[in-house]
């Protein structure tokens, strides 16, 4: 069989990130773009770069954000991920027991992934791990390019990959560069109806609970098999 790769997100897969970033963003958006019903944009912008979110809803808003707006949401976003961040549950002993080589493919910057990899303890289990960013390339996700550089950099084969990914821009990145997909839909920030979000983005399987991702992993590898029989 060809190599397998196992590519996780991180925030919102392996660490329960978006939640402090959504309230970070919210509480900055209220008091800069007063227009805008900052909630409701930013359920629409889950798994884009911060850079982006505040690019599109500028746009739309008859207010400017302050020159330093970029920077100001980012370092509050460290700081409160650095006290009150916590992994995803059950993620540390999911990942030791799957015995796969994994990656990192995430719209976060690799110091903010430092960061909650730290905090959290995952980098005991994680610190090795190949990372991608996209720092690294042009078009950020939904858009395919960061995981097209994993895919290349670690000389996988996309239909090889297999990716865990909670929001819709991740799954519909993931896709298009041809890759499996789990949708992940187990952290405290997911709403209701996302699920199907997801599906319509092209997940293959959805997961609420990480103790699900070693039974889809076999049945992943299982189909793999029998197509390679054929």
């Amino acid at each position: 069989m060809p190599k397998e790769l196992l590519i996780f997100d991180c925030d919102g897969v392996l660490v329960d990130s978006e939640i402090i970033a959504e309230k970070v963003l919210r509480e900055c958006l209220d008091a800069w773009l007063p227009d805008l019903h900052a909630e409701d944009e930013l359920r629409q912008a889950l798994g884009m770069t911060t850079a982006a979110i505040l690019d599109k809803l500028a746009r739309r808003s008859v207010h400017d954000l302050p020159q330093d707006a970029l920077r100001h949401i980012e370092r509050t976003i460290d700081a409160r991920l650095a006290t009150d961040l916590q992994a995803i549950e059950r993620v540390a002993e999911t990942i030791e027991g799957l015995g796969l080589p994994l990656a990192i493919v995430s719209n976060s910057g690799r110091q903010r992934i430092t960061i909650s990899l730290e905090c959290t303890g995952l980098s005991q289990c994680l610190g090795g791990v190949p990372l991608f960013t996209a720092e690294q390339v042009e078009r950020p996700k939904p858009a395919p390019d960061v995981y097209q550089l994993a895919a290349r950099s670690l000389e996988c084969s996309p239909q090889d990959c297999l990716v865990v990914e909670d929001s819709v821009a991740g799954v519909t990145a993931a896709h298009a560069a041809g890759m499996t997909v789990i949708g992940f839909i187990g952290a405290s920030h997911i709403e209701a109806g996302h699920d199907r979000r997801l599906e319509q983005a092209g997940a293959w399987h959805v997961m609420a609970d990480m103790r699900e991702l070693a039974s889809l992993v076999k049945r992943w590898r299982e189909q793999r098999r029998s197509v390679a029989k054929e």
